[in-house]
């Protein structure tokens, strides 16, 4: 069963004429995690935010995506404020750019939540502390108190996690969730990915750049290049077998890089256990 299908999704800048989604058709099996891959530019964030309908205005789309068989690209802008969140929750790349600088970090998390649940503030804070201590982050009520600025890019990405793991969506769209962590923190968001699967067993769009990561999160995964999806497949088959010249490539450079990762990151866990 599909949760999400994508058919002949086009995205072109109306400025330029320039195509960057190029007649894309793909879909995201229900419960499963489909990893989008491909250098800087491929069109990887532009497809997600495609998805959630928050490319930038001069950025437009044609094409049917189907969420639960509903065509989510014919919806009014209201109505799709009311699926981003409870049926689309997407954690961006950067924590800081996702929280408003202005209030601290425990307003945006009721506003988020009231936009969607009839619950009173004590069941917010109920909720929203019990989920942020299942994502190990200590004194939530603390946190809930600070601005972004005052929380670290991990703390930040954990907040998203924890909040997801409130609003219980259909899919969870992750763009580079680990790009601007250190590494200890890349690994201990990485994990929260793979337990949230396993808790929530939604379904999950994971972009990375990190094959290493990919392969230990993903089920499918989709190669693209210059706004085309070049290849995709099961997870190990990709790695194992890929058929396109790019997806060789970015297998054995992408790998090389993960080795060093997974290098860094025994010596990272030694230190941090000693």
């Amino acid at each position: 069963m599909n949760i999400l299908e994508v058919k002949n999704l086009k995205v072109w800048d109306v400025n330029s004429g320039k195509e960057i989604i190029q007649d894309s058709s793909f879909h995201l099996k229900s419960g499963s995690c489909l990893a989008i891959v491909g250098e800087s530019g491929s069109g990887k964030s532009v497809t997600c935010r495609a998805i959630m309908r928050l490319n930038r205005s001069s950025l437009h789309q044609t094409g049917n995506i189907l969420l639960k068989g509903e065509n989510i690209n014919l919806l009014s802008e209201k109505e799709m404020r009311k699926k981003r969140g409870r049926n689309l929750c997407m954690i961006l790349q950067n924590g800081m750019s996702a929280f408003d600088p202005s209030c601290v970090v425990g307003v945006h998390l009721r506003e988020t939540l009231a936009e969607h649940f009839n619950w009173s503030k004590n069941e917010m804070e109920v909720k929203m502390t019990g989920a942020m201590e299942s994502v190990m982050l200590k004194n939530p009520t603390e946190i809930m108190n600070k601005y972004p600025h005052q929380l670290s890019g991990g703390m930040l990405q954990r907040i998203m996690i924890a909040l997801a793991i409130v609003l219980e969506p259909d899919i969870i769209i992750a763009d580079e969730p680990t790009t601007a962590l250190d590494t200890i923190s890349q690994f201990e968001v990485v994990e929260q990915f793979i337990k949230l699967r396993e808790r929530m067993g939604c379904s999950m769009i994971f972009i990375s750049h990190d094959l290493g990561v990919v392969r230990k999160i993903a089920d499918d995964v989709m190669v693209m290049k210059d706004g085309e999806i070049i290849e995709r497949g099961k997870t190990e088959a990709i790695f194992s077998e890929a058929q396109h010249e790019y997806t060789k490539y970015l297998v054995s450079t992408r790998l090389a890089l993960s080795d060093n990762f997974k290098k860094v990151m025994g010596e990272g866990l030694l230190v941090a256990e000693g």
